[in-house]
């Protein structure tokens, strides 16, 4: 199962770079895995389609797909994963920006993320 959804998520991805019409459209796929102490927990990955886009000082995505959560010594999850955010240029060299993720399951999971960017 987890090849075919590979497979089917690259010719997805494939077909969507190949298009110039989609040119702020991107795959972004990514392993989160975690350890506590010496014990390994497990991981997902997420194999996420997104949009960005912006103007002038405002930039902003949204992605989202399937998520293959593996936690250690128990079966694979079939879930869907998504989030979306933005940034603003505050002053020449720094920018703000926030994220709002989530991820369903027995219950939906939200997390969310605030920090600045100071470029040298």
């Amino acid at each position: 199962m987890i090849k075919t959804l590979v497979a089917s998520g690259v010719a997805v991805s494939v077909a969507a770079l190949a298009s110039p019409a989609l040119a702020d459209v991107y795959v972004n796929p990514e392993f989160n895995g975690g350890a506590y102490g010496e014990d390994w927990l497990g991981g997902t990955l997420n194999l996420d389609v997104g949009f960005e886009g912006g103007s002038g000082a405002y930039s902003y995505y949204i992605q989202g797909g399937p998520a293959i959560v593996m936690p250690d010594g128990e079966d694979q999850e079939f879930e869907l994963a998504g989030k979306f955010g933005g940034s603003v240029a505050v002053a020449e060299n720094v920018s703000v920006y926030g994220e709002l993720s989530g991820i369903t399951g027995d219950e939906l999971s939200v997390g969310t993320k605030l920090g600045m960017k100071y470029s040298f």
